[in-house]
This record gives structure tokens, C-alpha cells and sequence, in this order.
């Protein structure tokens, strides 16, 4: 019924949705800026801080799971909790009610436990929070918006209904917008619609009232970005009241999980397989045995309890916020906590090459006719290519007007209009733009990659006559192009055309019969530190791979001066000629594509992804979204486009792969801390399985009460909760590491069995050397094996830490230490004095401690005796 109720909620949003917005988009725009009290110049600033107060932050708080109220619930409300409240219950009736003398103390014990963990899980998960929150202030996405008259940046969550907001290339539309100006605008709403093509949007009314409302071309969805063209937009509704907003509840399913959290689901279902085994299995051994069935049944629900890592989830979280915090430190922030473990096991980072590899500071070096000799007009005709396009100026059409102010030429932007333009898109690899000089003359400039140029010029200029274009001027052209390019200038055509329409809209197929006049070539010099980051990357296992969209020779310049392997260089041309399977063996010894298109360095990317590898992609573009979704682990920077910041799982405040090798170092050491609770919790789990059952068949009473159980079992947990702050051996973070359901197996098969022979030896020692041979001394028997089972799982943690030498090579982490050595502390302490009686236990006497010391010196001998065998066998340890 909940589902079916659901179902009729999210319909009846969207169908509220639907009419608001239909109702915006046949408006005139006097009547829409009337409807939503605004005007052409924005808003106030007050009337926006009011509006947001009525309105709410512009974000979609549908199945918000990150409130103090709903963290406070996961760390009350848990299996772990749940079953120990059922024995106080349990207990309740057994010890106070059924009881002739009402004992209080065991309730009260169970009951300080269930306080105990769940304020340190909440607490654990407050801190992880606020880490979280605090890195995610520090990188944001912006809009442009008009405020009292002026052109403001603000965050997207203080956008209101009825802001006035500027969009250009690269920009995420931030709230669901009626166009008021459109320039050539294509917007991608695939994350809405699925369609794979972009947009056009306009500002005027051209669709019918019973027409699709994604398929309506005045209005613009939040979710969707504007891919090139520029536009202003009124916003008319944000947040929850969005068109994606009321569809976010069946959009919000989990996403799908990485190859860690598959690994750690299979690693849970194990135990619980192996839990449901067991507990019926003691339960009826102990039952029959003892002829205590309710003692039975509580021993074994204690069991279950002891047999789950329930504080996986607070060690997990705990960690990685340690892990993203650390990050931040070298200037790597975070996105989502679980892209850490899978930055750490990537073992192929793509990378585009501007600005990653090279200084992101593109000079233009030369502006030449086609035989390569200096030529002012190709800089006139490039200047006005650049100055008047009104989409996202890139670093070339900057670098080319800048060198155009600096040789005076400024002034002739007086004698021309812009007429219309063509904007720039990855297939066509080039834009234009129609002039109209003061004699009403017009005019086609086109600038792009030189072969694009070239494929649709008809004619060639040379010493001021244009001639036809025959074989011989283009080998002539191409000679001159490849010549620099071949010396690491980005060189890009210019061509232009007279004769063009008197009227009406201009499209790519005026682009034809253009008059191929010169080239610019630009130069961006390789980073200094490029080299030695690419160095240090592949010492710790990570093949940095370039996929660009330049040409060949800077491409292979570049790569060249870098240390990345250009003896082999494919094009896009080469890639769309080759299958997937074709392209997955050429991509295994290729590290350099250049021409590469958006769609192109998406294909790479699977290709990698299906020979077996973890890739990282690193862009900062519009054309850098597809590969950026399709990588296991997307990394951005915090200057890039917003769709590329809103892709990526990681964002860099500083653009340089030094910083790169600092997060995959921290991605690892988290990754490592994580695996060494996971094969602890298992293996001892394990191995406790085996030594109860053992000792339900030959014991005459219990092994250990319930309460004892569940307070070893708390006291372990605590000890491991230094985990997360440990530190990891060199030699682990130098190559990545991918989860392994069957490395965890093998693990608990070694040390499993281990541990449960000295819990037998314990048990023979309480039997034959203490005397705790009777169902009297019971109390004696347990204290016994609680106190060597507390102690071994505390001090087996700095034996599994590491595959050296606990202590003499590697040394554990302070908080660690004290974590491990303030339990050890607390079990002896509540073995060998009275403090043992109100866990219904009784003291030791001081003539257990030397065979306590023995068994525990031969248990973790025989563990690092194991560890050397398992490491021969297996080549790692951890």
C-alpha cells in the first residue's frame, strides 16, 4: 500500500509540475515577469533573502537520509541493538521477575551497553558528518544572477524563483528557467529524457499546448547543462518544485555500488550463512546437553550477536572521513566518501593534456599564411572570430585576443556587428561567425582544427589572390601545419567567406566553400612537475594514459617531454574504425589518443574498464562529462565547466597530478585500514565459531553467559575503533589493491582455526590446572576464557596490522594503541578482581596469570609463524 501511495504522490507532483510549467511557457514575457513579480533587471537583494525564506535552499531534499535525527536512528535502531534489548527483556523476567531474590544488575549492564554503543556509533557518525559537510563547503557550483541591477555570482542554493540568471557553455541549468534570450543555445537533458543529442532552445513560443513538457523549447530543466550558446533565463520554480524534484523519489535509488562495497556485501552474507548454521546447531547442543532451554536459546541469540561486525559501518564511515579529511589537507576534496577506496585501487588514470600536463597558460606564438610567413590579417580575422562569439571563451580565443589588444587592434571592432554565429560542437571541431561591416558587407569567419578547416575550404589565399583549391595548395597547407605542429605549437585554420545570405538564420551548412586563409599556433609549455608526478605515479602501480582532443603532434610533443609513452598514438579516426574488442587490445600497449571526441574518450574509458581495470578519468571541460561518468572514480577541478564539477567524484583545488599521487596514497591507506577490521572481524569470528561448538559438546554448562558474550564483544569493538587513524605500511600503498572475496576466505581459514586451538588449550587449562571443573565453578571456567578471549582478539589486531614485525617494524598508530591497550587493561582488570562478580562471573586467582602470559605468547608466535607461511603461499598479507 506504502508503494501504491508513493506511486500516487510522485504522479500527482509531477502532474502539478507539468501545468505550472506549461502555464510559464505561454506566457508573453510581460506577462511572465508580471506572474512571478520580477523584472528583466532581477530581483532585490532583499526580496531574494525573503523569497528564500519562503521558498527554502534551492535543493531537492527528497530522501534526505543526512539529518542528526536519522543518523541518531541508524546508531539506536540496529540488529546489534535490537537483540540485546530482547535478552534485558529476557533477563528482566528470569532475574527480576521469576526470581526470588530480584537481581538488577545484569539488565542494568545489557541495557548500559545498548547506551554505550549507540552513543558511539552516533557520535562517530557526527564527526563524519561534519567532516563531510565542511569539505563540501569548499567547493561549490555558481550561477550568474541579476541582483539589484547588477550581474552577481551566487551558490546554485540561494537561487529563488523569479532570479533572473545568465547561462552560457558548460553552465548546469540550476532550477527549472523560461528563456527570455537564446544565442545559438543546445542544451544536453539526457539526465531527464534520454535523448543523446543536445537541445536547441529559443526564447519565443514555437511549440503547441498538447505538446511533450520536455519537448517544449522555451523552458529549461534543472539537471540539464547548456552545452554551447549562451541565454538568460527567469527562473520559475526550484528545489522539490522542479520537474526533477518530483520525480526525485523514483529517481533516487541507490547508485550502483563499487566493487569494495559488493566485496564487503559478500564478506556480511558469509557470516550471516555461516551464523545461521551455527546458532540453531549450538542452540540445540546446549539445549539437550544442559537441559536449559531458555538458557539455551539466550546463549545462542548471544552468540549471533558476537558473530556479527556490527561495528563495520562505524569503521567503515569513521575511516573514510579520516581518509577525506586527510585528503583536503592535499588539497583533494571529496565528493562522495565512498569514491576514496576506489581512488586508491585505480590503476589507470586518464587524462586529458591542457592543463594537467602543460602550464594551462596558452600564448600565442604565431599567426602565418599558409607558407608560414607572419601575417597581421590572420590575427585581424582570428580576433574578430574570437571577440564576437558570445559562447564560453576557451583559453585559445583568450590568448588570441589578448595578443590582439597588445598589437592595437581593438579599434577596429567598431566597424562590424555580429549578424549570428555557429557555435562550436566536438563533431564538427570548429565555429563561425557572420560579421556585417558599416556598408552592410557580410561576412563568414571560421575558425577550428586545421583538417576540419580544411575539408570545408573550396579556395586558398596566397599574396593577396584567392585561387581554387587544388591538390597541390593543400599538400602545401598541410606541410606548413605539420611543420609546427611537429615543433609542439597548437595550430589551429582560419578561413572566411564574402558571400553570404542578405538574411535569415545562419547553420553549419554555410559552412562550405570557405577561402582557407592561415593559421595560429599557440604554445602550452609542458608543467615542470608533470614528469616526476607521472614518475611517482607509476611506482605506485598507476599507467597514466592521455586522451586528448588536440592533434597528433603537440599531443606526442607534449607527451614526450612528460615521461607518458608516445611510441604508439591512435586518433579518433583509428578508434571509430575498431570494435570493442579491437579497441581493448590496442588500448592495453596504447597511452596516447589524440583527435579524440567526447563520445570517443568514453569508448577508451569502457575499453580500459573491460580489460580489468579501475580507471580514474581527470577532466575539467564540457566534453569531458561523458568519459568523467563513465570512469570508476571521475576527478575534476575546482575551476572546471559545472557539469564537469557536478560528474566528478573528486575535485582538485589545484590543477597537478603531484596532488593526484597524494590522494591515491590516501585512497589506499584508507582502503587498507578497512580490509585489516574486515579479515579480523572474520577471521575471529571464525574461529570463535568452531571454539564454541567444541566446548557446547564437552562442557557441562555454558562457556560463557550472554552478558559476558556481549560485553567481550563491546570491548573488542573498542579496541579496533584506532583502526581508521592507523597507519599502513610503505609497501602496501605502492601498488593498488581491488577487493578479493577469496583473499578474505583463505584468510579466515588460516587464522580461524588458529585462534580456536588456544581457546581449547584455555579451556584445558581452567579444566585440569585452575580446577573450574563443575557446574559450581562455572563462574571461574568463563571468567577464564573471557578474560584470554578479550586479551588475544585485542592483541591479535598488532599481529594482522601488518605483514612485518608488530612493534619492531611497524609500529601502530597512537590512538590505536591506546584503543587496544586501555581494553586489555579493562579485561584483566575485570578478571582478577570483584568486578568480574556483577558480570556473574568469578575472580581468578593469581595462579592463572603465568599460564595466561604462555598461551598468549604461544598464540601470536604461531600467528606470525602463519603469517610468514600465508604470505609465502599467497604473496600478500593483508
Amino acid at each position: 500500500m506504502s508503494k501504491k501511495r508513493l506511486g500516487r504522490q510522485i504522479q500527482e507532483n509531477k502532474q502539478d509540475t507539468e501545468v505550472k510549467l506549461r502555464f510559464y511557457a505561454f506566457l508573453s514575457r510581460e506577462e511572465l515577469l508580471a506572474q512571478l513579480s520580477t523584472t528583466q533587471a532581477g530581483l532585490s537583494s532583499e526580496e531574494a533573502e525573503n523569497r528564500q525564506d519562503s521558498f527554502g535552499k534551492n535543493v531537492i531534499t527528497v530522501g534526505n537520509k543526512n539529518t542528526v535525527l536519522h543518523r541518531l536512528r541508524e546508531a539506536v535502531v540496529n540488529p546489534f541493538n535490537i537483540i540485546l534489548l530482547l535478552i534485558a527483556i529476557i533477563t528482566y523476567f528470569t532475574d527480576v521477575v521469576a526470581a526470588s531474590k530480584p537481581d538488577y544488575l545484569t539488565v542494568i549492564i545489557i541495557l548500559s551497553l545498548v547506551l554505550l554503543s549507540s552513543l558511539v556509533a552516533f557520535v562517530q557518525s557526527q564527526r563524519s558528518n561534519a567532516a563531510a559537510e565542511k569539505l563540501s563547503k569548499m567547493i561549490s557550483n555558481k550561477a550568474d544572477v541579476w541582483r539589484d541591477g547588477k550581474l552577481i555570482e551566487v551558490p546554485m542554493d540561494e537561487i529563488v524563483p523569479g532570479d533572473i540568471v545568465r547561462l552560457s557553455a558548460g553552465d548546469m541549468l540550476p532550477a527549472d528557467v523560461r528563456f527570455l534570450t537564446t544565442k545559438d543555445t543546445f542544451v544536453a537533458q539526457a539526465a531527464l529524457t534520454g535523448e543523446s543529442n543536445p537541445v536547441e532552445k529559443f526564447s519565443d513560443i514555437r511549440d503547441k499546448q498538447d505538446d511533450g513538457l520536455t519537448d517544449i523549447r522555451n523552458i529549461g530543466f534543472m539537471g540539464s547543462n547548456i552545452v554551447s550558446g549562451s541565454a538568460t533565463a527567469a527562473v520559475l520554480a526550484t528545489g522539490n518544485s522542479t520537474y526533477f524534484g518530483s520525480m526525485a523519489k523514483s529517481l533516487s535509488g541507490d547508485r550502483a555500488k563499487t566493487s569494495f562495497e559488493r566485496g564487503v556485501d559478500s564478506v556480511s552474507r558469509l557470516l550471516l550463512r555461516m551464523m545461521l548454521v551455527m546458532v540453531p546447531i549450538v542452540f540445540l547442543i546446549n539445549g539437550l546437553a544442559k537441559r536449559d532451554w531458555a538458557g539455551a536459546l539466550l546463549f545462542a541469540i548471544s552468540i549471533a550477536v558476537g558473530l556479527t561486525p556490527e561495528m563495520l559501518p562505524v569503521i567503515m564511515t569513521s575511516t573514510l572521513a579520516k581518509g577525506a579529511v586527510s585528503m583536503s589537507r592535499h588539497r583533494v576534496i571529496v565528493r562522495t566518501l565512498g569514491a576514496i577506496q576506489t581512488f586508491g585501487e585505480m590503476d589507470i588514470l586518464c587524462t586529458d593534456k591542457t592543463g594537467t600536463l602543460t602550464e594551462d597558460k596558452i600564448v600565442l606564438e604565431k599567426y602565418m599564411d599558409l607558407h608560414g610567413e607572419d601575417d597581421a590579417r590572420i590575427l585581424r580575422h582570428a580576433y574578430l572570430n574570437s571577440y564576437f562569439q558570445t559562447g564560453l571563451k576557451n583559453l585559445i580565443d583568450l590568448a588570441i585576443i589578448n595578443r590582439a589588444v597588445q598589437n592595437g587592434l581593438q579599434n577596429m571592432l567598431d566597424a562590424y556587428n555580429l549578424v549570428d554565429e555557429i557555435p562550436f560542437d566536438f563533431s564538427r571541431r570548429r565555429m563561425s561567425v557572420v560579421l556585417a561591416d558599416k556598408s552592410g558587407k557580410r561576412q563568414l569567419i571560421t575558425k577550428g582544427a586545421v583538417e576540419e578547416i580544411i575539408a570545408i575550404s573550396s579556395f586558398v589565399e596566397m599574396h593577396g589572390r584567392v585561387w581554387p583549391m587544388d591538390e597541390e595548395s593543400r599538400r602545401m597547407a598541410l606541410a606548413t601545419y605539420e611543420k609546427y605542429n611537429a615543433d609542439g605549437l597548437r595550430m589551429i585554420a582560419v578561413a572566411q567567406k564574402n558571400e553570404v545570405p542578405d538574411s535569415g538564420a545562419f547553420s553549419v551548412s554555410d559552412e562550405r566553400d570557405m577561402v582557407l586563409i592561415g593559421f595560429v599556433g599557440f604554445l602550452d609549455p609542458p608543467k615542470e612537475s608533470a614528469r616526476s608526478a607521472i614518475s611517482a605515479l607509476r611506482e605506485h602501480g598507476v599507467r597514466t594514459v592521455v586522451l586528448t582532443g588536440d592533434s597528433e603532434g603537440v599531443a606526442v610533443k607534449v607527451c614526450g617531454k612528460v615521461g607518458v609513452n608516445n611510441s604508439r598514438l591512435l586518433t579518433g579516426r583509428d578508434i571509430d574504425r575498431m570494435d570493442a574488442a579491437q579497441l581493448q587490445e590496442a588500448a592495453d600497449t596504447c597511452d596516447l589518443f589524440a583527435k579524440l571526441s567526447p563520445s570517443q574518450k568514453e569508448r577508451v574509458v569502457k575499453a580500459f574498464q573491460a580489460a580489468g581495470h579501475t580507471v580514474g578519468y581527470m577532466g575539467d571541460g564540457i566534453n569531458d562529462a561523458p568519459p568523467l561518468r563513465q570512469a570508476d572514480v571521475g576527478i575534476s577541478v575546482d575551476s572546471a565547466v559545472d557539469i564537469a564539477k557536478e560528474t566528478a567524484d573528486i575535485i582538485l583545488l589545484k590543477k597537478d597530478l603531484m596532488v593526484l599521487e597524494e590522494g591515491v596514497i590516501e585512497g589506499r591507506r584508507t582502503f587498507g585500514n578497512i580490509i585489516k577490521y574486515i579479515k579480523m572481524a572474520a577471521s575471529g569470528n571464525f574461529g570463535n565459531m568452531i571454539s564454541v561448538i567444541v566446548a557446547s559438546i564437552f562442557l557441562p554448562f555454558l562457556p560463557m553467559l550472554p552478558v559476558q558474550i556481549l560485553t567481550q564483544n563491546l570491548l573488542c569493538d573498542f579496541s579496533q575503533m584506532g583502526i581508521p587513524f592507523d597507519s599502513v605500511d610503505k609497501e602496501y600503498i605502492k601498488k593498488p589493491h581491488k577487493w578479493e572475496t577469496r583473499s578474505i576466505k583463505s584468510f579466515m581459514a588460516f587464522l580461524g582455526p588458529l585462534s580456536s586451538v588456544f581457546d581449547i588449550l584455555c579451556f584445558i587449562i581452567m579444566w585440569r590446572a585452575v580446577g573450574a571443573n563443575t557446574v559450581e565453578l562455572s563462574p571461574l571456567f568463563q571468567c577464564g576464557w573471557f578474560v584470554f578471549g578479550t586479551v588475544s582478539q585485542v592483541l591479535v589486531i598488532h599481529m594482522i596490522r601488518t605483514a612485518k614485525l608488530p612493534f619492531l617494524q611497524s609500529n601502530p598508530s597512537m590512538p590505536l594503541f591506546l584503543s587496544t591497550f586501555l581494553v586489555a587493561v579493562a579485561a584483566l582488570a575485570t578478571g582478577f578482581t570483584n568486578i568480574s562478580i556483577g558480570f556473574d562471573m568469578q575472580s581468578l586467582p593469581l595462579m592463572f596469570i603465568p599460564w595466561l602470559a604462555v598461551i598468549l605468547a604461544g598464540y601470536l608466535l604461531c600467528v606470525q609463524l602463519v603469517k610468514r607461511l600465508y604470505i609465502r603461499r599467497y604473496g600478500e598479507w593483508m
